[in-house]
């Protein structure tokens, strides 16, 4: 077994081991780590949207940010590039959060759902599977977003340096931000804990490259689902965790922050593994390109904390209680825009001079 593999492994154990240790110590359950839950609490949190049961400063994900931010450094990986078809990631990270916020929950979510029994999250991750899929088709005809290019070194600190600002905000509670009361904003594991713990899923994400939909995709398209191994390690490690812990509910109905409505569970993450296959990782694999000083995926964060806002400033996203019927116009709005998107960003071809072909 290769150093690689053993690392996914172990990233993936801890992980899962983690996820439930923060919903012990107070996170929701079956969310103990959520990228897209806890972006849409952080939007909440900084008044984005008036959602009020999903307020609160995470600080999962500055923890995360950081910690993959010391990694790179110490690897010394991180560089400052973008320009990579910025507003079109923005774009597409605005709509995939609508699409998870449909299912309610990121890919890595879907995982932890699943390894707490909730069974919809099964029907979720092949409609996940079905996005890749469809995004692989478009990647086969050539589409692209383009290269990155070198920046000054300074751009790629800005991303790091804003998710340490959300730190100083949360401890220092100024009055202009928003902490729910009740709901599952208002459930959260001590902060310095949460803290830890996203540093630790940072240099551990960092490290090993951990992404799901990117392991979704290079099992189909490269036959090399090596990635794929970090996902498994957190499946098992939170179901043992769950089991020890009684935590553990299989079925459908009941489920926390979860509905039941299975064809909207598939289509909202058909769009979410749709996009994160166009922007080349899930917002897991966004956040530590990001601390490593991507620029266009700091944009790409940009674009699903607008997306998250929009979502319940509108009334889009799902509940407990199902999708609404602005949630599920907003996901086949989404599709057909990921449709365009995939379809004019394949290359022009060029014949006698002229451009002919579909592309921009």
């Amino acid at each position: 077994m290769s150093k690689q593999r053993i690392l996914l492994i172990a990233a993936g154990g801890t992980i899962g081991i983690l996820a439930v240790a923060l919903v012990a110590l107070g996170n929701p359950a079956n969310m103990g780590y959520c990228i897209a839950c806890f972006l849409r609490d952080i939007s909440g949190g900084l008044g984005f949207h008036r959602a009020a049961p999903v307020q609160y400063i995470r600080p999962e994900i500055p923890g995360l940010v950081l910690g993959a931010f010391i990694a790179s450094l110490a690897s010394r990986e991180f560089r400052a590039v973008g320009g990579s078809s910025t507003f079109t990631r923005f774009i597409l990270g605005f709509v995939g959060m609508i699409g998870m916020l449909v299912f309610l929950g990121c890919p890595l979510r879907a995982v932890l759902r699943l390894a707490g029994g909730d069974l919809n999250a099964a029907v979720a991750l092949v409609g996940l599977v079905a996005g890749v899929v469809i995004g692989i088709a478009f990647l086969k005809t050539g589409f692209t977003l383009g290269r990155a290019v070198p920046q000054q070194q300074g751009n790629g600190y800005l991303f790091p340096a804003l998710m340490a600002g959300l730190l100083v905000l949360l401890l220092a509670q100024p009055a202009f931000l928003f902490f729910s009361a009740e709901g599952p904003g208002s459930m959260r594991a001590p902060v310095l804990i949460a803290l830890a713990a996203g540093l630790v899923v940072g240099i551990l994400a960092q490290r090993s490259r951990l992404c799901m939909v990117g392991g979704i995709r290079d099992l189909i398209f490269f036959r090399d689902g090596h990635l794929l191994y970090g996902f498994a390690a957190i499946f098992v490690a939170a179901l043992l965790g769950n089991l020890a812990v009684g935590s553990f509910n299989l079925g459908f109905a009941g489920q926390p922050v979860a509905h039941t409505d299975g064809l909207w569970n598939f289509l909202g993450m058909t769009l979410a593994g749709w996009t994160a296959v166009l922007l080349g990782g899930c917002p897991l694999r966004q956040l530590v390109a990001g601390a490593e000083g991507n620029t266009d995926s700091a944009v790409t964060i940009i674009g699903l904390l607008a997306g998250a806002a929009v979502a319940h400033n509108f009334g889009l996203a799902a509940s407990p209680n199902g999708v609404p019927m602005a949630g599920q116009v907003a996901v086949i709005i989404g599709l057909m825009v990921v449709f365009v998107i995939a379809v004019v960003n394949r290359p022009v071809a060029v014949m006698g001079g002229v451009s002919v072909g579909k592309g921009n």
